[in-house]
């Protein structure tokens, strides 16, 4: 769907299975939020990309591109855990006010097993 031209911005193509797309640029990624539609225009569901630009030692920059696909029946649950998650971080990791984390003790340390 967004092809990058010179100058490093993006322009839209749409395909026919494209109905709406939201890009957020975040540093060095950019995720995009795509609803897609089925063959037949029957059905539709989400693809979450995430996009993070490299520059490799000769300073050829290069992508490397993570998609999710989400269904409509799981949209709830997805949401939910979504909102679970950012909520734990911001209330058990995170100083007031900041995105700094408060505690690395509790993270798992080096070569420990998390299982």
């Amino acid at each position: 769907m967004y092809n990058e031209d010179l100058e490093g911005a993006y322009r839209t193509e749409r395909s026919e299975d494209d109905v709406f797309s939201k890009p957020v640029k975040a540093g060095k990624r950019t995720y995009f939020f795509d609803v897609k539609a089925t063959k037949g225009n029957k059905d539709f569901f989400m693809t979450i990309t995430e996009r993070k630009r490299n520059v490799e030692r000769d300073g050829k920059i290069t992508y490397n591109k993570h998609k999710i696909f989400l269904y409509k029946e799981d949209f709830d649950k997805f949401a939910e855990g979504l909102q679970e998650v950012i909520d734990y971080i911001r209330t058990n990791c995170l100083k007031e006010g900041t995105n700094n984390f408060e505690y690395e003790h509790n993270l798992p340390k080096e070569n420990e097993d998390t299982f």
